[in-house]
């Protein structure tokens, strides 16, 4: 099962960096970022209905709603600034740049949110071994806007 999880999200990693080239291509194509970032909020929205009937779709109890911690209803937000930035950077940028960044501050940012066990992950201590990986990123960072 961990081996499907990690191919998934291997996947996963690699349309991130599809989408961000679709994304910026959309919205050069179209002149339009806004309406360009609407589209792909409405395909993943499609994509997610699609998706329903083999992962299920239930509407929790509406006491379920007053649960949700404030920061959870921000994920969409979160994602949203994602699509924004890619439409309008990771042209400019190029895609080891712009992903090299993305990937760079997630790993630096996961760290801390494991380290305290911030907006619902598991505590992980920032071991020395961990905060290395995180050096080696912005090493590899440097390299891939360097060359």
């Amino acid at each position: 099962m961990m081996f499907v999880m990690g191919a998934i999200s291997f996947l996963g990693g690699v349309l991130n960096t599809v989408q961000s080239g679709s994304n910026a291509t959309l919205a050069k194509t179209l002149h339009q970022p806004i309406l360009a970032a609407l589209i792909v909020t409405a395909v993943n929205s499609v994509a997610y209905l699609a998706l329903a009937p083999f992962i299920g779709l239930h509407l929790p109890k509406a006491a379920a709603f007053a649960d949700v911690p404030w920061w959870a209803w921000l994920g969409g937000a979160f994602g949203g600034v994602y699509v924004l930035a890619s439409i309008f950077f990771a042209e400019k940028l190029g895609g080891g740049i712009f992903i090299g960044l993305t990937v760079t501050a997630g790993v630096i940012t996961s760290l801390v949110m494991d380290h305290y066990g911030l907006v619902g992950f598991k505590q992980h201590t920032a071991s020395w071994p961990r905060i290395a990986g995180a050096v080696l990123m912005i090493s590899g960072l440097a390299l891939v806007a360097t060359f």
